[in-house]
């Protein structure tokens, strides 16, 4: 994926991970759509940058990514690059029997919703110069946090997509898949300022400088995302596991 020149689509860009990428593509000169429920945190993103564009949409809505995608793609023709970062984490009780109605969100919003919206663009991509498909996984993609098990599946499951995705797309779309870690968001409450989290900034800096780059290659990992990422191929996975079932 360039550096700049392109025209990026950002799901979830209202806030954390999703607001500061679209910031720093735009600072390199990419024209960057942040897309998402809420127009006020949408404008806040945009605010004050020529080349930030805000658009509504339900992810969790099939026939509302439909919508957006016809207008998208007409209102801004040069779209090359789709990264779906938009996601939600509940923490969850599994032990006994429960409403299901945050774990059935979440899969929607996580999975399904980068499903849909990759399917519904797809043509357009395909048909594009230097596309681009950038999937928002976890480290909690390869060792689960017991209490957030609906929203560490939904990320294996990103993880997994991510890989197909790329042996069908060769030679037609890049497919670049971001691994954060824990990073001070408000993901969930009081996660900004949650000790041990990576800083939002540090991220962002690690993030981007392969970006810059011009060959992130297929995985983002930064030194953080490491320690899970490589847990199994370094025997470490049980301890691994285990220290994030006492959290």
């Amino acid at each position: 994926m360039k550096a700049s020149g392109n025209t990026i689509l950002v799901t979830g860009g209202g806030s954390g991970i999703g607001r500061e990428l679209a910031r720093r593509w735009h600072a390199l000169g990419n024209t960057v759509i942040v897309a998402g429920r809420s127009a006020d945190t949408l404008d806040e993103t945009a605010d004050g940058h020529e080349n930030i564009h805000a658009m509504t949409f339900d992810v969790s809505d099939p026939q509302d990514i439909a919508r957006f995608a016809k207008e998208l793609t007409a209102r801004f023709p040069a779209l090359n690059v789709l990264v779906n970062n938009a996601g939600i984490m509940r923490f969850e009780d599994v032990t006994a029997k429960r409403d299901l109605a945050d774990a059935e969100a979440t899969i929607v919003t996580n999975l399904l919703g980068p499903i849909r919206l990759t399917d519904a663009l797809i043509d357009h991509l395909t048909a594009q110069e230097g596309a681009a498909i950038v999937n928002v996984s976890s480290g909690l993609a390869f060792v689960p946090l017991p209490r957030t098990a609906t929203y560490s599946a939904t990320k294996a499951a990103i993880h997994s997509y991510s890989i197909s995705l790329r042996a069908q797309l060769e030679g037609k779309v890049e497919v670049i898949e971001i691994v954060p870690p824990a990073v001070q968001t408000e993901l969930t409450p009081g996660q900004s300022t949650r000790e041990g989290y990576l800083p939002l900034d540090t991220y962002i800096d690690q993030v981007m400088a392969q970006f810059e780059s011009g060959e992130p290659g297929d995985e983002v990992n930064v030194p953080n995302s490491l320690y899970l990422r490589n847990a199994e191929a370094e025997g470490r996975f049980g301890e691994t596991l285990a220290m994030l079932g006492s959290l």
